[in-house]
């Protein structure tokens, strides 16, 4: 599971089992109708190995979920600045 950031500074998140290959893939495909084609280089912010599939899908579900802010905390490893960013959205959903 991975998450490249584009040129256009939007985040992309896939899954593979094969990160080198994926990761030239997305800059030098020739497949125009991809959602990177445009907006190369894409340049890996993060990835996390998984023995299982269904959990590197689930892991990439829930993170396409997150803000763009908490996925930045994600690649800092900043573990008090997701939960409280996590606890933030928590309180605005209650308003």
């Amino acid at each position: 599971m991975y998450i490249v950031e584009c040129s256009d500074k939007s985040y992309y998140t896939g899954v593979t089992n094969n990160l080198e290959r994926r990761i030239w893939e997305h800059n030098n495909d020739d497949n125009a109708l991809s959602y990177t084609c445009k907006r190369r280089p894409v340049v890996l912010k993060y990835c996390q190995r998984f023995q299982d599939i269904t959990q590197a899908i689930a892991w990439e579900k829930q993170l396409k979920g997150w803000s763009r802010k908490k996925k930045e905390a994600l690649f800092k490893e900043d573990w008090e600045e997701i939960k409280k960013l996590a606890k933030s959205k928590q309180n605005n959903n209650m308003d």
